[in-house]
């Protein structure tokens, strides 16, 4: 199929269908190599993404030839997603081949000092927006010489909204000879649908295939020119690849393979109601733009409030003010006078979080108590802050202890850090501490959507207090199988190690709050290894949440369990470092780069230093890329 330039889909079964929007479960890719374009050929870039069962292993391979008469410096840089492991680096020059070694983090910083001692620039991950890591090397090359560089990660795709997505970010910034993306899409389930389409055209491309799907975007150079003649490109933007799955209305899927299985469970269930009390900061630091984009956001939510619902609003700054003493039925009457009530906020004062969290965890308690909500519902409270607790109780671990005892593990908390001045890991730890997650806002004129995004996506719950009960003597090595809650268009993963291959009283039980199910699943033998290594991802991912709450002894047990893991697998984790040894030159010995994950702390230093450069106008380009090349570590997802 031609579409402007050469695509080719390959599909058991084609038929156009259309889908309200694209919704992320990301996974960003990005690959080009930036040199002296006269001096270099870059004359192959390629992209070869295998997903397995929402398993994505990625190679990304890119190929360059010095033409000048001297040695020249060449730059490969890609973008991937925050929660991928980078799990492989090559670099081959002249034949010989520079592979990274994944190792223990303390080690790694040693080599990475001692270059750094010597002037050399050590660090190849820093940040890049605000879902991306940014990997960046560059080597000396010979005159008349090739290198190719490769690199390979891994990451599970996340359901969202009902729909796994695969991003593509495209930027060769130069013509190039052979340009190719390939997807391979195998899901044993069957696939219900493949909408492939990219920023840059003017046609989309949406397939309906049956149980696999390759795509290939592969433009020849004369179809990359912005002109005839020109050197520039066309190719600058986003190749986006999303799709679900088949599902039985059963106890979900299973999938087998060489003793590791992984459990899919996404049921087609009535939605609960939900009893949501809303915790907006309006304090000084929240003026101008933020308070704008709240009240919009605000406005937005509140129309979607499902009539089945209850809703509350509590606004802080040193003070604690409620819309209304209890909690609201979501009547057209309700949502119309709390609309009124929104457009009316105004910030001002410090900022009282332990509160004004006690406030929205004694209304849903005291609501309980008089039996004013349903008995089968979801009770959340949703806090919105930009900045560090300045009023009232403001010892973040006592804050923390404060909400923890007062929930009592009864609600979910979620916690929505708005801008960069907040302190996003107080946030993090408190709402997982309390059955929900964090989110960064961050401070652009899409705050709104984010906002409303975030909303979109736990709006919906479907199960509560679900439990993925399994034969004691069939398995063991679980990842967590007891989950909070279950939200429309999501989906519960469990992986683990079989005991016994004899599978025939393999029983599988779902416990969810008024809900049990039991009986026997659909096996599938399937083949890779990809269900040990989907395991292996999916525990040290688990293991790193865990080890940021509980005793020290439990921190460390956990942490050491996610290094051994991290180490047995060739992961670059926080844990772990990537060493890349670049190849002598005559100026210089062999020195190490490192590899590393970016944290929410040194992310943020990164993004703020960038920030500020950006606004120095006597800074130089010589001196932003310098910032840019600083070392980067741990950057959880």
């Amino acid at each position: 199929m031609l579409i402007h330039y050469t695509w080719h889909v390959i599909v058991d079964l084609i038929q156009i269908k259309k889908s309200d929007s694209c919704r992320e479960t990301h996974f960003y890719l990005l690959t080009f190599p930036s040199v002296s374009l006269s001096q270099v050929e870059v004359y192959s870039v390629t992209v070869d993404c295998t997903v397995t069962s929402r398993f994505a292993h990625t190679v990304m391979t890119s190929k360059a030839f010095n033409k000048a008469n001297s040695s020249q410096e060449i730059l490969f840089e890609v973008e991937l997603p925050k929660t991928a492991f980078i799990t492989n680096f090559s670099m081959e020059i002249e034949g010989q081949v520079y592979v990274g070694e994944v190792k223990e983090k303390e080690k790694a910083k040693k080599q990475y000092e001692k270059a750094v001692s010597s002037g050399q620039t050590a660090g190849l991950v820093k940040a890049s927006g605000r879902k991306m890591e940014k990997f960046s090397v560059s080597v000396n090359i010979a005159a008349e010489s090739n290198v190719t560089f490769v690199l390979t990660y891994e990451e599970l795709l996340q359901r969202k909204l009902g729909r796994y997505e695969l991003l593509t970010r495209v930027k060769p910034k130069t013509l190039v000879q052979d340009f190719q993306i390939v997807t391979n899409i195998y899901e044993p389930q069957g696939i219900s649908y493949v909408d492939a389409h990219a920023t840059f055209l003017s046609n989309e491309l949406l397939p309906l295939v049956e149980k696999t799907a390759h795509i290939s975007f592969s433009p020849t150079m004369e179809q990359q020119r912005k002109c005839p003649g020109c050197d520039g490109t066309l190719i600058d933007g986003d190749f986006i690849v999303s799709y679900d799955v088949k599902r039985e209305k059963n106890l979900g899927d299973i999938q087998i393979v060489n003793g590791y299985f992984v459990h899919f469970f996404a049921p087609e269930l009535p939605k609960l109601p939900k009893n949501v009390v809303f915790v907006i900061d309006i304090s000084g630091s929240m003026s101008g733009r933020k308070i704008v984009q709240t009240r919009e956001a605000m406005l937005a939510i509140l129309q979607q409030v499902h009539e089945d619902d209850h809703f509350a609003i509590i606004l802080f700054d040193s003070v604690i003010e409620t819309w209304k003493d209890s909690l609201t039925k979501a009547t057209k009457e309700n949502i119309t006078e709390a609309m009124d009530y929104i457009r009316r906020i105004n910030s001002r004062g410090m900022t009282n979080v332990n509160d004004a969290v006690l406030k929205a965890v004694n209304m849903l308690v005291k609501d309980r108590q008089m039996e004013r909500l349903p008995e089968r519902s979801a009770d959340m409270i949703i806090l919105l802050t930009d900045g560090m607790p300045n009023e009232g109780e403001s010892n973040i671990g006592k804050i923390q202890e404060n909400v923890r005892t007062a929930i009592g593990g009864n609600m979910s908390l979620y916690c929505l850090g708005f801008g960069n001045d907040v302190d996003y890991s107080f946030l993090d730890v408190m709402s997982r501490q309390n059955k929900g997650l964090a989110r960064r806002i961050f401070e652009a004129s899409d705050a709104v959507v984010q906002l409303q995004g975030f909303y979109d996506e736990v709006a919906s719950p479907l199960l509560l207090e679900v439990d993925m009960h399994y034969p004691d003597n069939a398995v063991d090595s679980l990842t967590t199988s007891h989950f909070s809650q279950l939200f429309n268009g999501t989906e519960i993963v469990v992986a683990g190690h079989l005991m016994d291959n004899d599978l025939d009283n393999f029983l599988v039980e779902v416990v969810g709050q008024g809900v049990r199910k039991k009986g026997k699943t659909k096996e599938m033998y399937i083949f890779g290894d990809f269900t040990e290594r989907l395991w292996a991802y999916l525990t040290i991912q688990q293991l790193l949440e865990k080890s940021k709450s509980g005793t020290p002894d439990e921190k460390a047990n956990t942490t050491a369990k996610a290094l051994d893991m991290s180490l047995q697998y060739s992961f670059v984790t926080p844990l772990t470092s990537m060493v890349v040894t670049k190849p002598e030159t005559e100026d210089s010995t062999s020195s190490p780069l490192i590899a590393d994950k970016l944290t929410e702390g040194t992310w943020r230093k990164q993004s703020l230093k960038i920030l500020n450069m950006g606004r120095d106008s006597n800074r130089q380009p010589s001196d932003y890329k310098a910032t840019c090349q600083l070392l980067s570590h741990d950057r959880p997802k």
